[in-house]
């Protein structure tokens, strides 16, 4: 059971327990059953009698309507059910590899991939140039078209392969 609060505990957008300043109130027991209209005093004293607090649920009605409820708790779903409407913002998370990284080294970069690609997240595959690796640029292309066969299973390709200076990228989605 939740325990009474104080006043300066509860913010001021819903009154509870003492901030309730009416002399009457409608009030709906822990259980959900109606106790009819009571003093205010009366209520507070059924909502320390049950180690719950009183928490004014529709203010402007005529008399207001409270509930007997932990407030604690009912705080907690309320923030818990805000959550869970958050929707997820995609973002574009990248992964670099060689022409000459190794094939135990790219299955673990593609596994990373793979977990980016399955959180809704799209992924930028980079293989960067260093050098005279220039001269092998065929090895890079070998590279990235190996990458894309590897995660083809959770992705599509967004943006081909395509170089730019000393790099080859290419964007893959989820599916």
């Amino acid at each position: 059971m939740g325990k009474a609060r104080s006043q300066a505990e509860v913010p001021d957008k819903q009154r509870i327990n003492e901030r309730i300043r009416t002399p009457q109130v409608r009030v709906i027991g822990a259980e959900g059953d109606q106790m009819g209209i009571l003093p205010i005093s009366e209520a507070l004293a059924a909502a320390r009698e049950t180690g719950l607090d009183l928490v004014e649920v529709a203010p402007s009605e005529k008399p207001p309507v409270c509930r007997i409820m932990d407030y604690g708790k009912y705080k907690y779903q309320q923030k818990k059910r805000q959550h869970r409407t958050h929707t997820h913002q995609m973002k574009v998370k990248e992964i670099r590899v060689r022409p000459k990284t190794g094939k135990h080294d790219i299955e673990v970069k593609v596994n990373r991939a793979r977990e980016f690609l399955e959180h809704k997240d799209k992924v930028l595959v980079t293989v960067m140039f260093r050098g005279r690796e220039m001269a092998h640029v065929a090895e890079g292309r070998k590279v990235i078209t190996e990458i894309i066969e590897l995660l083809d299973a959770v992705a599509k390709t967004e943006a081909p392969p395509a170089q730019f200076g000393r790099r080859i990228t290419c964007t893959l989605s989820p599916k």
